[in-house]
């Protein structure tokens, strides 16, 4: 197996190997699940596997992630270096890109020929929307690395979910104000994520333009001029979803509809759990303070992470963007989700639920010690959470 040799900093030699270099493959095939149930109901002609995705996603995956576990080890920083240059971690991100076309080519087809119930119908176009969310994540990776070819492929693959403004957003955006009220992508304490969709997803796109916009007006050209990112991607996505209708007919549009929601809600589920709560403080200027590791929410566990490309130790990932998936690293002391996403998902889907598992575990965060001061807090809910909390008190921590 590959391995990489490094010197700690105590002058001792080290030999460190990735024991997941090709279970990352996961990252790779997991958005070809629509093709699994597809081939499924094609030999038994039972509809039901086309919800084969769903099953996977929010009863195997979480089950699987509580049985395996976490998995807390770092590459040494001795060797990170060759880590992030070793080509093949890359390659897997760009040979997924071509396979969520794929999967949802092949999901608008199974759904324009195969003669489908109504449920079957409106089942398969979510699942490949789900699908198809996944490639926002596959954006997110590539879109934070500088290389050109990385950011050209970040904006043909946030083509197939119809997202193209994510990266530009997310990266010019979200880091810049992540954990705090100014951030439409970060959810606050006693905001359902249902509240938190209407806030996140125009907001999230109107400061993606007003970026874009800026950044073309400072060069003299018009928003609308070719050179704007967003419309490139946008592009993609229109000749992609108008010659899915041309290829497949009038069925189409309900399918895409239904695909399109589907894939940005997969987005704001993970924003909301990402940054739940979480505030960065201002210093005596009115600035706010760096992003650190505890101002974001962070899962170490093993499967998830494996079929997501480490995208749940977000907490390295916000204090070092720049990281490569293989290369993130697990800190002590971290607010930490309760299972992996999927399964968080499944929390905050239930918000009576998400509330009385995640709000205590906020409360109880060190940095924060019951303080309310120290949590960005839903404005609207802040009088109903100091009636039930107080405002200094420190709550037990829940399971």
């Amino acid at each position: 197996m590959q391995g990489y040799t490094g010197v700690l900093p105590s002058g001792e030699a080290i030999h460190y190997v990735d024991r997941k270099r090709y279970l990352w493959l996961l990252s790779v095939l997991y958005p070809l699940q629509p093709l699994v149930g597809i081939f499924l109901h094609a030999r038994t002609g039972n509809e039901a596997w086309l919800l084969l995705p769903l099953a996977i996603g929010y009863v195997a995956a979480p089950l699987l992630d509580w049985l395996l576990g976490e998995d807390r080890n770092n590459p040494p920083e001795a060797v990170v270096l060759q880590l992030d240059a070793d080509r093949y971690y890359r390659y897997l991100t760009y040979a997924v890109v071509p396979l969520h076309f794929l999967s949802l080519i092949a999901a608008a087809w199974w759904a324009g020929t195969a003669e489908l119930s109504w449920w079957a119908f409106a089942a398969l176009a979510a699942v490949a929307g789900i699908a198809s969310g996944l490639g926002i994540n596959t954006g997110h990776e590539l879109g934070h690395k500088k290389p050109r070819l990385e950011r050209t492929l970040a904006k043909i693959v946030l083509a197939v979910p119809a997202y193209g403004h994510f990266w530009i957003e997310h990266n010019r955006g979200h880091h810049r104000d992540v954990a705090t009220p100014d951030d439409p992508a970060s959810a606050r304490m006693g905001e359902s994520i249902y509240r938190f969709a209407r806030r996140e997803i125009p907001g999230a796109f109107r400061r993606a333009w007003a970026i874009e916009k800026d950044r073309l007006e400072r060069r003299g050209r018009s928003a609308w001029h070719p050179d704007n990112e967003i419309l490139q991607s946008m592009s993609i996505s229109v000749a992609l979803q108008l010659g899915l209708v041309a290829w497949q007919g009038w069925s189409m549009i309900p399918f895409l509809a239904i695909h399109n929601v589907f894939a940005w809600w997969q987005l704001t589920s993970a924003n909301y759990i990402e940054h739940y709560g979480l505030l960065r403080q201002k210093d005596a200027n009115g600035r706010y303070e760096r992003c650190e590791p505890h101002h974001s929410w962070n899962s170490n566990h093993v499967f998830s992470n494996l079929v997501l490309f480490h995208l749940e130790r977000h907490s390295d990932h916000h204090a070092h963007p720049l990281r490569r998936y293989q290369s993130l690293r697990h800190f002590e002391d971290l607010p930490t989700l309760p299972n992996g996403y999927f399964g968080s998902y499944l929390l905050a889907y239930l918000p009576w639920l998400w509330y009385r598992v995640m709000d205590p575990k906020l409360l109880a965060l060190p940095h924060v010690q019951g303080n309310l001061d120290r949590i960005n807090v839903e404005p609207s809910a802040r009088e109903h959470i100091e009636r039930r909390y107080g405002n200094g008190s420190r709550p037990e921590t829940a399971g």
